[in-house]
């Protein structure tokens, strides 16, 4: 499982002016939480040598083994982080929307991208280089506390997912997927496709399949067109756990 820093609720302004603009400032890197604790006057230097990129779906970021250079913040669209298996199998292990920040990873430690990042949707992606957020850390080691909180979120979604992968079957992880991708609302459309989904879920597409099936036909699920509609929240959540 991966996981993002996010901008939150109250960035929503940052986030339109940048799309209209196609330009980031110091107010929109100190709204990430990587950055939150950073004097603005120490993000200029960042600000100064990003970017924003306009990307078509099905364009590639990076591949896993890919030497790297950046990260990524997602202003609009969807980016698939993906691993692949010997046979070409793929895993989608997150996906990461408006907001969320992706590709930091080899700052801390540099062997190669962990996995590929695809684009699911024409997007929109903030290019930061490695070399003014290294300097900052350099510079500022104390600021590295938040690089910790960084790893403790990962080893806990990790430890969700392993979880996750022993205590529950195919049905029960398309149950909770759903029910995370659906968020609060009962009427939904996937932002993947079928085949997507299931590697999100880490099981083959006909399986997936085969449990939104007998979702419809238990009644806690129905489709309308490309929308899902939430009949039963509760049975989900208890299939889920």
């Amino acid at each position: 499982m991966f996981s993002a820093y996010y901008v939150s609720f109250e960035s929503i302004e940052f986030l339109r002016r940048i799309r209209l603009n196609r330009m980031i400032d110091v107010d929109f890197l100190s709204s990430i939480d990587l950055f939150a604790e950073v004097e603005q006057k120490l993000l200029e230097p960042i600000v100064q040598k990003s970017k924003v990129s306009e990307l078509q779906r099905g364009d590639i970021l990076f591949s896993e083994g890919d030497e790297a250079s950046d990260l990524f913040i997602v202003l609009d669209g969807r980016v698939a982080i993906a691993n692949r298996s010997f046979d070409g199998r793929e895993s989608v292990v997150a996906l990461m929307e408006s907001g969320d920040l992706f590709g930091e990873m080899p700052l801390f430690r540099p062997d190669g991208r962990s996995a590929d990042a695809r684009v699911l949707e024409n997007s929109s992606v903030v290019v930061i280089p490695y070399e003014p957020v290294k300097s900052l850390y350099i510079q500022h080691p104390e600021l590295l506390w938040k690089i910790v909180d960084l790893l403790a979120e990962r080893l806990k979604v990790m430890d969700v997912a392993l979880a996750d992968s022993m205590f529950l079957d195919v049905t029960g992880r398309t149950a909770k997927r759903l029910l995370e991708l659906a968020g609060d609302d009962e009427t939904f459309e996937l932002p993947v496709t079928q085949e997507e989904l299931a590697g999100m879920i880490g099981a083959s597409r006909e399986r997936v399949n085969k449990s939104l099936a007998s979702f419809i036909k238990l009644g806690w699920l129905t489709q309308k067109g490309e929308k899902y509609v939430i009949l039963d929240r509760k049975q989900l959540e208890i299939r889920a756990t």
